[in-house]
């Protein structure tokens, strides 16, 4: 495992796009292994984790990361992407909220619901991105997805905006809460602005702007941004193995767990060396029995 092998969480700025952030941390971290867990869209702000070097293996124990999230909905038209970026769908209307006539709305995106994503959105139809689709003027009709949201408070309410906090699991799309709500009050409504406060186990008090992660490696301070790879997935217990053990993952042979320091029913671990350096993900085969899925 290298120094650089772990997450950089971004606090990305507005009129970025996801794709853009990767390739200025590519550029700034010296390697073109550099991927994000998830998109946040251009008019989004806020946490962007990236995975940098082997770490980008971890990838894929985060597609369904829970996210949370401050945003206003703007009430009065629709638009074609679902947020002020879009077109406007419709005509324009003066509307003034009712907080209470909006709270009764707002019950029904909470639990778990069918969410139909934004035409204009990352999710594939017959093997093409939506948004490349609806570029190119192709209708595009994609299947509702179950999403489950924990938490959706009402948090203010000025003239035709409110303000929105919530807590929702990944794959949920707050421009489809906001077009949603407003065909529900039959004004029409879109999302106006939005920040991500976390995804998954990263948050804002982690995050460094691209301006403050060039400082630090001008600085030779890269490292103060970098959390290592044996500090993601805490969720994932982690197994402590000695030098031989740990020559045997990287081989693909399975490992033990002691029942005492591992609970059995967990389905992932996470191999560790003696040296604090993660060396692979477990995957349950037997009770306190794992075969490596990713070796670092």
């Amino acid at each position: 495992m290298g120094a650089k092998d772990g997450a950089i969480v971004i606090d990305k700025a507005e009129g970025w796009t996801s794709h853009d952030v990767v390739a200025k941390v590519r550029r700034i971290v010296g390697t073109k292994r550099v991927g994000h867990l998830g998109t946040l869209d251009p008019i989004a702000t806020g946490v962007l984790p990236l995975v940098i070097g082997r770490a980008t293996r971890l990838a894929q124990f985060y597609t369904r990361s829970d996210k949370i999230y401050d945003g206003v909905v703007r009430f009065g038209w629709a638009t074609d992407t679902y947020d002020r970026a879009g077109e406007p769908a419709g005509a324009k209307r003066e509307v003034t909220l009712d907080p209470e006539e909006l709270e009764r709305a707002l019950e029904k995106f909470r639990g778990e619901f069918a969410q139909t994503p934004p035409p204009v959105s990352a999710k594939k139809v017959a093997g093409r991105r939506a948004y490349e689709l609806a570029r190119n003027s192709v209708a595009v009709e994609l299947a509702p997805v179950a999403v489950h949201v924990y938490e959706l408070t009402l948090l203010e309410v000025h003239g035709a905006c409110a303000r929105l906090r919530a807590h929702c699991s990944g794959g949920t799309y707050m421009r489809s809460i906001a077009h949603d709500l407003g065909q529900a009050l039959g004004c029409g409504a879109h999302l106006d602005e939005l920040r991500r406060l976390a995804s998954g186990e990263f948050d804002l008090e982690q995050a460094r702007t691209l301006a403050q992660l060039e400082s630090l490696a001008a600085d030779d301070r890269l490292l103060d941004a970098i959390v290592p790879a044996e500090k993601m997935l805490p969720g994932f217990p982690s197994v402590y193995v000695d030098e031989v053990t740990a020559t045997q993952i990287r081989n693909g042979r399975n490992f033990p767990a002691s029942p005492f320091r591992s609970p059995s029913a967990s389905r992932y671990v996470k191999a560790v060396s003696r040296e604090g350096e993660l060396v692979a993900i477990g995957e349950a085969v037997l009770p306190n029995l794992y075969h490596p899925v990713v070796v670092l």
